[in-house]
């Protein structure tokens, strides 16, 4: 029962080859590139030839492209700033080799950030569904936060998946928070949401307190304090950016209707 390791990335030399290293165990590794700008090609090219270089068309059409380039029994997903750990590993070849096998399976993941390990704030156990049997598994989704839907039963693992976020600083962090709300917020839009002055004063307040004090990010010390504060913010910056993707809208609609010729109708 083989196993093909699905990578997508984008300028990640920073990450690639602790992720690549983590499962150069598997019988297949394949690597899907969005036209880095980095070492990020070179670094994955010597880990294996399975290389594939193609424009960014968002999280699941590129996770769903490396899986339809697998050809193992089994595939394992996974994203540059990932690590699978050793005794993920046992786990994993241990739950293919059982004659009961479920069609995928879910796994914990443990990110360091802020120099440690974060076990509340939300941030953990954050269960990821990430391994499946082949034409068992699809991704699905918005422009973020896809999913892998799974055809079948799916199981649990218990080893965790170690996760690198943001390159564990504040930066990276904010730099995520503005992409990530940029997108979710056309999402919104496109769902028709509209913005609501309630929604820019409540929202990020709850999303803090949530954070700090329901999910104990407390417990978690300053960086659970940060995570609360950024969790908040990046609240705040959906809705700002979906309240000025409806300025822009009305403006243009102002504008068009401004600049309609007189007597452009029909007569009746």
């Amino acid at each position: 029962m083989g196993l093909s390791a699905c990578v997508i990335c984008y300028n990640e030399e920073e990450n690639i080859g602790r992720c690549l290293e983590s499962v150069s165990w598997v019988d297949e590794l394949v690597v899907v590139d969005s036209l880095s700008r980095d070492d990020t090609v070179r670094i994955a090219r010597s880990f294996t030839g399975k290389v594939y270089e193609r424009p960014w068309e968002g999280y699941v059409r590129q996770k769903n492209f490396a899986v339809s380039q697998a050809t193992q029994n089994w595939i394992l997903s996974l994203d540059a700033d990932e690590q699978v750990s050793k005794a993920l590993r046992e786990e994993i070849l241990a739950v293919m080799a059982h004659p009961e096998a479920k069609n995928g399976y879910r796994m914990p993941r443990c990110s360091f950030y802020q120099g440690r390990w974060i076990r509340h704030s939300g941030f953990y156990p954050d269960h990821q569904t990430r391994l499946f049997r082949c034409g068992k598994g699809r991704f699905v989704g918005g422009r973020v936060h896809e999913r892998l839907e799974i055809e079948g039963p799916v199981g649990r693992l218990t080893q965790d998946l170690l996760h690198y976020p943001y390159h564990g600083g504040l930066t990276g962090q904010i730099d995520t928070v503005n992409r990530f709300s940029s997108l979710l917020a056309a999402d919104l839009y496109g769902q028709g949401k509209r913005y609501g002055g309630h929604l820019l004063l409540l929202r990020p307040v709850f999303k803090f307190l949530e954070v700090f004090a329901l999910k104990r990010g407390f417990l978690d010390g300053t960086a659970g304090l940060i995570i609360a504060a950024t969790s908040a913010y990046a609240l705040f910056a959906r809705y700002v950016k979906l309240r000025e993707m409806e300025s822009a809208s009305s403006w243009k609609a102002g504008v068009a209707g401004k600049e309609a010729p007189k007597g452009s109708g029909d007569g009746r």
